[in-house]
């Protein structure tokens, strides 16, 4: 009766975290979204402390530039009014964007990303995961995969239904499954939010599909099999952006150019 009172708790929890993502997809959303933007706050602290940012002060104007273009866009009722960003001294060829209104970007993005268009295509897609909630989703998908782990450790009790064989399968299914940060449909989606995103911001959305062309130069062809990944490989991203580029251009007709000096 226990087990069975604790089965129905975690349903009634998860049809109350039920949420639809910007482009209509089914979302569970547990938690409380200013509890999220004070860890990302806090997060983004953590990341200033450890990292070096930039001296440099046209690099920081460039992307403080293509940055705050893009996140002037970004709506939604979770969504921050302001963004801070900060370019970190690294080279990661890599971005984020944190709930609470955080922009991180490191230098070594800018040897990919050739352009404002370009940078705007990355910022752009790390923005569109915190329009879509995605650090939320897959917080309460870690929530509630915790939680099935251990109503299914009370069955396993006493040597019952669930081997500790079956326990270990279980955290893999979950691992590949649910737990990987952004999954493959997060990035996907992330990709078609930031392409409308940037061509409402004034930028070139043809160019994402160069950007994209470049990280896979960039990597070399090391990457692991796109079914493990949390990305999807390059070829993917390339083939959903110019499946939704007549609608990005149509959102970027008419709308004035940015024009953002690099660095």
């Amino acid at each position: 009766m226990r087990i069975t009172q604790s089965w129905l708790v975690l349903l009634i929890t998860v049809l109350a975290g039920c949420a639809t993502s910007p482009l209509g997809r089914s979302q569970l959303t547990l938690v409380n979204d200013d509890e999220l933007n004070k860890m990302g706050v806090q997060a983004f602290e953590d990341i200033k402390k450890k990292t070096p940012t930039s001296k440099n002060a046209k690099v920081n104007a460039y992307v403080q530039c293509v940055a705050q273009a893009v996140a002037s866009k970004a709506k939604g009722a979770h969504v921050p009014s302001s963004w801070e960003v900060a370019v970190f001294e690294s080279d990661q060829v890599n971005a984020f964007a944190l709930p609470g209104g955080k922009i991180g970007v490191y230098t070594g993005l800018l040897k990919v990303a050739e352009n404002q268009d370009q940078l705007a295509t990355v910022i752009g897609h790390e923005v569109g995961h915190v329009i879509a909630r995605h650090g939320n989703e897959r917080m309460s998908q870690a929530q509630a995969a915790d939680k099935v782990k251990q109503l299914a450790g009370q069955f396993a009790g006493g040597g019952g239904i669930v081997s500790t064989a079956g326990m270990g399968a279980l955290g893999v299914g979950l691992e590949y499954g649910v737990l990987l940060p952004y999954g493959r449909t997060q990035e996907s989606e992330a990709d078609k939010i930031g392409l409308d995103l940037m061509a409402e911001s004034g930028f070139d959305p043809r160019e994402s599909v160069k950007l994209w062309e470049n990280m896979a130069r960039a990597s070399g062809g090391n990457k692991p099999a796109e079914l493990l990944s949390t990305h999807p490989a390059e070829t993917t991203r390339i083939s959903h952006l110019n499946a939704r580029m007549p609608n990005a251009l149509k959102l970027a007709k008419g709308v004035t150019r940015t024009n953002c000096a690099k660095g």
